[in-house]
């Protein structure tokens, strides 16, 4: 177990660095928005470019992952909406509900972690997971979201959009393509792409830190606990174990999944929800608080769930 925590604590200690920056006024809350940038348009989409082009195409068109982990995503968009839509809770509250809770912080926290303990051959299972979260949920919650509004295609239009605008899918497409063609980058091209990709992981960690701090001190609604610890809890436990056995039924049906990308996706479902769903949840008019409290209390358990899953794993 010590192992395990001397790899995952610098990751969730960057978070709470960044987390404390906020707090104590260290960071100015008009500089998160600059950060996010940074790593949203050119660190990450590096990251996500170099692991494309260095990972085997069959890897990143798996079927067998691609499948198991888009089902288990429906599962628990459909578990949370049926558990959370209530007289309290209205259809946009309790779509943006399940998207934080089937939606893991792969892009800014899983590849980084992910990598560092299962190594390259994990890169092709978490890009999977990246493109399902971001091109089907993600949409998916947000067209459900519109639904007591009477507005779900117009909802879906703005979701779509929104997913061609984010440049993470078109970095993990070219990628592919590099990785099919067998091409190359230029020498001085590739080390510029590598400086931004080695600047992603310690520079998003910090701003999932910040972000959370600047949710929770934007927030001023007493959000019951029944409201946001049991989804936090769903995302934390119930994703994973979902994921854990649909696989495992996948596998003994005669699907083509190996264990080990099998135990990739479950890991990255055991991370916290993407901190990127408070500002989707703000801009369709969600309880944005009630959304951060449960990436924050989702982030804050996690660094025990997380490590107690890689332990559990193997």
């Amino acid at each position: 177990m010590l192992a395990i925590f001397s790899v995952t604590f610098p990751f969730f200690a960057l978070v709470l660095c960044g987390y404390l920056a906020v707090r104590r006024s260290l960071l100015p809350l008009v500089a998160i928005p600059g950060m996010n940038t940074f790593v949203l348009y050119f660190a990450l989409p590096c990251m996500l470019f170099r692991f494309g082009s260095a990972t085997p195409i069959a890897q990143l068109l798996d079927p067998g992952v691609f499948g198991v982990y888009l089902l288990c995503a429906l599962l628990m968009v459909g578990l949370t909406m049926a558990a959370t839509l209530s007289h309290r809770i209205d259809w946009n509250n309790a779509a943006f509900g399940a998207l934080v809770a089937a939606f893991p912080n792969n892009g800014f926290m899983g590849v980084p972690l992910l990598l560092a303990l299962l190594g390259p051959r994990s890169s092709g299972p978490v890009i999977v997971t990246i493109v399902v979260d971001m091109v089907v949920t993600s949409s998916l919650c947000i067209a459900l979201s519109r639904v007591g509004s009477g507005k779900g295609r117009e909802a879906l239009g703005n979701a779509l959009r929104g997913m061609l605008s984010n440049p993470m899918p078109w970095a993990i497409a070219l990628g592919a393509l590099v990785s099919a063609a067998g091409l190359a980058l230029p020498r001085p091209l590739t080390q510029t792409v590598g400086l931004l990709a080695d600047a992603a992981s310690p520079v998003a960690l910090f701003t999932i830190g910040a972000v959370l701090a600047r949710s929770q001190m934007n927030t001023a609604d007493a959000t019951p606990l029944r409201e946001y610890v049991p989804v936090a809890l769903k995302k934390l436990l119930l994703h994973p174990l979902l994921v854990l056995g649909v696989g495992r039924g996948a596998i003994a049906l005669g699907v083509p999944l190996s264990l080990f990308a099998l135990h990739t996706i479950v890991l990255a479902a055991c991370l916290p929800s993407a901190s990127n769903v408070a500002m989707l949840a703000e801009r369709y008019g969600a309880n944005t608080g009630r959304i951060a409290r449960i990436i924050l209390v989702s982030t804050a358990l996690s660094f025990l769930t997380f490590s107690s899953a890689v332990m559990l794993l193997g």
